[in-house]
């Protein structure tokens, strides 16, 4: 039932550290694709003040972001709950934050779509939308590992792959999102903050 990702050990610490000038002092945060579950495992207990929210539309990994947090010995990390980030209805009304660690690149463009359509909905003016990744940038050199691992994507499914930030920025303009933040991170990753307008 419990699943690990290596990756997860390697880049929480950084994504912890984004989190904490990033996140709010309180309130509810919704993960979307929280996929094994580790990260909302580790960074709920790093954020106690913080109700974490874990989601999947995988029911194998709602089963295993189940079992980690039946592991877990605070009281802010709650039962996951299926959300498949395409459909136009979630069983969330509002959040004061988002988080979305590694979707966006293995997810059709649509989930990206729903992503911001869901944060145009939940999210009060000034909240986040927290996205962990690899991305093309412009004006900014791709690293050959990201390149390799855009083509292993794009083979395993057409509709997958890195996108490019300025799409991103201009699919959040649509739901009244503006980026106010970009974090170099581990393994040729970036952070990239949204905040509702």
């Amino acid at each position: 039932m419990k699943q690990q990702a290596p990756a997860t050990e390697r880049n929480r610490e950084p994504i912890a550290e984004v989190l904490q000038s990033e996140l709010p002092n309180s309130g509810l945060l919704l993960e979307i694709a929280s996929g094994t579950g580790e990260h909302g495992f580790y960074l709920a207990s790093r954020f106690p003040n913080i109700d974490w929210q874990p989601s999947d539309p995988d029911p194998d990994a709602l089963a295993s972001i189940a079992a980690w947090r039946n592991e877990y010995r605070g009281a802010n990390l709650r039962e996951p709950m299926a959300i498949d980030a395409t459909s136009s209805s979630w069983p969330v009304e509002k959040a004061d934050a988002m988080l979305c660690i590694n979707m966006v690149h293995i997810s059709p463009w649509e989930a990206a779509q729903g992503l911001f359509a869901g944060a145009g909905r939940l999210l009060r003016a000034g909240a986040p939308l927290i996205l962990y990744g690899p991305y093309f940038e412009q004006n900014v050199e791709t690293a050959s590992s990201n390149l390799s691992f855009d083509d292993w994507l794009k083979a395993r499914n057409p509709r997958w792959g890195l996108r490019d930030t300025a799409d991103i920025d201009a699919l959040a303009a649509l739901h009244e999102l503006y980026r106010t933040a970009r974090y170099t991170m581990p393994a040729n990753n970036i952070m990239l903050v949204y905040r509702a307008g």
